[in-house]
C-alpha cells in the first residue's frame, strides 16, 4: 500500500473541516502575504502563505480552533501513523520522547540544576515523558497540559497534575511557575504570539523558558520540497528568524540555542526581558530565505514518497 492510499484509508475529510482566514501576520502584522504551496505534506488541499515582510510561514485559511480539537482528540496520531507506514501512537511515541527528553536535558540541564524543588508547567507535554524525566533529574514539580486525551491519561498513570485542552483556551487564573517548558509544541499552535505572551505572563521573572522549532527553512533543504515541509497539524511553520523575533517581541532574551542531533530542530532557554516589540529579522536574511525556498521549488519535482 502506498502512503497516499494509506492516508486516504485514515478517512480524514479535511477539505469540508470549518476554516477561518488570517489577514495580519501573527509576527507583525503585515498583510502582504506570499503563497507558497497549495497542498501539505499529506496531500490535502491545505495552502501555505509566508509574510512577505518578515518570513513567517503559516497555513491560510487555517482549521478553526474546534476542528483542532477534534483533530487531535481523533485523527492526529492515525494520520501521523499513515505518513510514516508505522503505528505511532500514545504508548509507542514514548519511545521517542525518552530519547528527546535526554537530548533536551542536556540543553537545560545548566539551567535546571539550580531550580529543585520549583514549578515546571509542560505546555503540549503529551504523555507526560518529558515532565516525569526533569522531575526525576532535577527535581522539579511538574503539570502537563496538551489536548489530546488519549496522551493525558498516558500522563495521568506517572502520576503528575494535568490539563486537557489547548493552551490558548486554558485560563491559568492567578498560577505562576517558575519554569515553563513547549517542546515539538509551538509549530501546532493557534496563535503563537498570544500564546507567548501568555507564557510571559505565567513566567515569574527570574523565570526560564524552554521552546523549541522545527525549523521550515531547514525542513525545506531537507526534503527538497516547500509541499514536504508543510502539514495541516503545523498553522505555523517557524525558522530561527522568526522564532528569535518572536522571543525578542514577547520579553525574552536567549540564553542558550541547540540544534538536534538530526539538524531538523532549535532549542531555545530564554530568561524574562523588557519585551522590544518593534523587533523584526532582517529583510537581507528574509529574501535570502525566500530565494532559497524558489531554489528548491524550480530544482525538480518533490518526490511524493511511496514509502
Amino acid at each position: 500500500m502506498t502512503r497516499a492510499e494509506r492516508i486516504q484509508q485514515v478517512g480524514y475529510d479535511y477539505a469540508s473541516r470549518a476554516k477561518i482566514r488570517i489577514d495580519a501576520c501573527n509576527l507583525c502584522g503585515s498583510d502582504d502575504q506570499v503563497v507558497l504551496t497549495h497542498r501539505d505534506r499529506y496531500g490535502f488541499p491545505a495552502q501555505t502563505v509566508a509574510c512577505a515582510r518578515c518570513g513567517l510561514a503559516a497555513m491560510n485559511p487555517r482549521m478553526a480552533a474546534r476542528e483542532y480539537a477534534a483533530f487531535y482528540a481523533q485523527w492526529y496520531r492515525p494520520l501521523v501513523s499513515a505518513y510514516h507506514g508505522r503505528t505511532i501512537d500514545a504508548v509507542s511515541v514514548q519511545r521517542e520522547q525518552q530519547a528527546y527528553a535526554e537530548e533536551m536535558e542536556t540543553l537545560a540541564g545548566p539551567y535546571l540544576e539550580p531550580r529543585r524543588g520549583q514549578s515546571f508547567l509542560d505546555i503540549g507535554g503529551s504523555t507526560g515523558v518529558i515532565a516525569i524525566h526533569f522531575a526525576k533529574r532535577f527535581g522539579i514539580d511538574p503539570t502537563v497540559i496538551d489536548p489530546a486525551p488519549d496522551e493525558i491519561q498516558e500522563a495521568d498513570k506517572f502520576g503528575l497534575k494535568t490539563i486537557t485542552g489547548l493552551v490558548e483556551e486554558w485560563d491559568p487564573g492567578d498560577r505562576r511557575y517558575d519554569v515553563v517548558g513547549m517542546f515539538q509544541t509551538i509549530d501546532h499552535l493557534l496563535d503563537v504570539k498570544a500564546t507567548l505572551e501568555k507564557i510571559r505572563s505565567l513566567l515569574r521573572e527570574d523565570g526560564l523558558f524552554l521552546v523549541d522549532i522545527v525549523d521550515f527553512r531547514a525542513a525545506c533543504l531537507k526534503n527538497a520540497s516547500v509541499e514536504l515541509a508543510t502539514k495541516i497539524d503545523h498553522p505555523y511553520s517557524l525558522t530561527e528568524f522568526a522564532m528569535e523575533s518572536y522571543l525578542a517581541r514577547t520579553g525574552f532574551d536567549v540564553l542558550r540555542r541547540a540544534y538536534s542531533a538530526d539538524h531538523h530542530l532549535v532549542a531555545y532557554a530564554c530568561k524574562p526581558a523588557a519585551p522590544r516589540p518593534d523587533h523584526l529579522p532582517e529583510r537581507s536574511e528574509v529574501r535570502d530565505f525566500f530565494r532559497e525556498l524558489r531554489q528548491v521549488q524550480n530544482a525538480r519535482p518533490a518526490a511524493g514518497g511511496s514509502a
